[in-house]
């Protein structure tokens, strides 16, 4: 097969290994049982939620960094960053003796903030989305002289990502789909030509999927056109990949290698990181955890042995208890039921002996007689309970209706 010169060659990813030896973790690749047989081929998670801050991202990083000349290292790095970029640079800077200047959204999650201080950058909190501290930390580069370190659009960003792809081949030489996040691309990049060079060598072909959140996925549109372009974005869990134009760079790699994109809901999300705690025993943020969305929803169909990167884990602890509550209502296992009543004694009981019947555990009970639209004679019972799944949770609705209640589900 004969790459553009855009696409990064072997001998760059391997020089970018031997670089990273000591800086980086070599993650484990652990097999997932059932995702293995819900796709009918093994499945192998790659655990980069382990790495080093918590995400592939100290990778591109780490290397970028390492390549730059001592005159522009005393000038120092400036990043922008809602959280695992952040982290990279400022860990890398901090072994490199490098000053680092992080501009970040004022709603970043608390550990990346604290994170980020704690590798030594100095931290600049403004905006509320990313794209305020993007033009401040280039502001800051133009002002001060300091070397812009981007996310993901330059070529040692994505050689330094491209590192993961060789982990996967070295310890999966069978490997056959390999399915990663995108956000900008430069991780996908990194991994889509690495693993296709190595496996060149052995005159073999690996089919790379990408995952978007549905509700920031500029590259569906921008692949269907041949060239970037930038999406209008609805809020999404997965921040983490929440990018509204694809890099240029990246673009160009992903758009001669990478063999499809699929996108997932933010509930197909949510019920990815709650199996992937359940059965995999691993804490993903929402960005890491779309390859196993894509699997979860039906939106991929693997060949062969399969890896699914798992490219973060970086979480704030209140999203995490969010998205379980939401993960378990998306996956028919937990609701909260809103039930009129007549303000006469026993109803409460009633209720609770019919949901006993239905095999429903109760979790939480408000009874009220205040609330808007109701009769004098009424009362809410509102109920937090736990049911099976979508057929149980049909199954508690029903028996409560045959009873001749009038059950509405409440919205998360």
């Amino acid at each position: 097969m004969t790459l553009s010169a855009t696409v990064p060659g072997l001998a760059e990813f391997e020089d970018a290994a031997a670089v990273l030896q000591g800086v980086i973790s070599h993650t484990p690749l652990d097999q997932s049982l059932s995702l293995s047989e819900l796709l009918g081929v093994p499945v192998h998670l790659k655990l980069e939620n382990l790495q080093r801050t918590g995400s592939f991202k100290i990778r591109g990083a780490a290397y970028r960094l390492s390549r730059l000349t001592a005159e522009e290292r005393a000038r120092g790095v400036v990043a922008a960053s809602a959280g695992n970029h952040a982290q990279g640079v400022a860990l890398a800077a901090q072994a490199l003796g490098i000053p680092a200047t992080i501009f970040m959204p004022l709603g970043v999650p608390v550990p990346k903030l604290l994170a980020t201080r704690g590798y030594g950058a100095d931290v600049v909190l403004e905006g509320a989305t990313v794209e305020t501290p993007l033009r401040l930390a280039a502001e800051f580069a133009e002002r001060t002289g300091a070397v812009l370190i981007h996310p993901f659009d330059h070529r040692d960003i994505i050689v330094g990502q491209g590192t993961l792809g060789l982990e996967i081949y070295d310890d999966l030489p069978e490997v056959e789909t390999v399915i990663v996040g995108i956000g900008g691309g430069g991780l996908i990049a990194g991994v889509s030509a690495a693993v296709k060079a190595r496996a060149a060598v052995e005159g073999r072909t690996v089919r790379i999927i990408g995952v978007q959140a549905e509700n920031s996925a500029a590259y569906p549109t921008s692949l269907a056109v041949g060239h970037p372009v930038e999406v209008s974005t609805r809020p999404t869990i997965a921040d983490g990949i929440a990018v509204a134009r694809p890099g240029d760079l990246p673009f160009e790699i992903i758009h001669e290698l990478v063999d499809e994109v699929v996108t997932v809901s933010d509930d197909d999300i949510a019920r990815a990181i709650l199996a992937l705690l359940e059965r995999a025993k691993q804490v993903v943020e929402p960005a890491g955890a779309v390859g196993v969305a894509a699997i979860l929803a039906g939106k991929v169909v693997a060949t062969g042995p399969t890896v699914l990167v798992l490219s973060g884990g970086n979480i704030d602890p209140l999203l995490l208890q969010r998205v379980v509550a939401h993960g378990l209502a998306a996956s028919g296992r937990y609701m909260t039921l809103q039930i009129p009543l007549p303000d006469r004694p026993g109803q409460l009981a009633r209720v609770s002996e019919l949901l006993a019947q239905a095999g429903a555990n109760v979790i939480e009970v408000l009874h009220t007689r205040h609330g808007q639209g109701l009769q004098i004679s009424e009362v809410i019972l509102q109920l937090s309970v736990e049911t099976r799944g979508q057929e149980h949770r049909a199954h508690v609705i029903a028996t409560l209706e045959e009873a001749g209640y009038e059950p509405t589900v409440r919205a998360d």
